[in-house]
């Protein structure tokens, strides 16, 4: 969608687009109310800004929306086929490696009660495994800033997926 486009459309609309890239109210109406940015880098500014800092408790609401890593969603919305293409380096034909994430998760989900969150975009199934394993060791407190941290990661990806300037911009 162009820049011009994602200004113009009325609010309701602006919200049902931003959902998908991360399910926090406040974050997605932040964004919406501040229409109309002149650029693309002024929305991802101030997507940034708005996203900082999250609490705790829209963190915990936004994970709920997050499947495992290595467990793609089947669901036909716009967040789960941007999961899906996030995901695209997790190859489910290496058994080795999706069992390791498997289990992995599982002690994760055990150590911190809740799903493991990464920007898998870009990554390996093994870095995100070896990552997996290396953040199991840490405390809830240091978990907690970095999943906020991948939360605005994989927001501002999937917003930058989303919106373009535009041949006329």
């Amino acid at each position: 969608m162009e820049l011009a486009e994602f200004n113009s459309v009325d609010r309701d609309e602006a919200i049902r687009i931003l959902t998908p890239c991360l399910d926090i109210s406040r974050w997605v109406e932040a964004i919406a109310d501040a229409r109309p940015f002149a650029t693309v880098d002024e929305l991802l500014g101030h997507a940034q800004r708005a996203a900082e800092p999250f609490t705790t408790a829209e963190v915990e609401s936004a994970m709920a929306h997050h499947p495992r890593i290595g467990e793609r969603p089947k669901a036909q919305t716009t967040e789960a086929a941007m999961s899906r293409s996030e995901q695209a380096g997790v190859d489910p034909g290496d058994s080795h490696t999706t069992t390791a994430l498997a289990e992995c998760n599982r002690a994760y989900e055990e150590e911190f009660g809740r799903v493991f969150l990464i920007r898998a975009a870009g990554r390996s199934a093994q870095e995100i495994l070896s990552t997996l394993q290396e953040r199991i060791t840490h405390t809830p407190e240091e978990e907690d800033t970095i999943v906020a941290g991948q939360l605005r990661e994989i927001a501002l990806l999937r917003l930058s997926g989303l919106v373009s300037e535009g041949v006329n911009a």
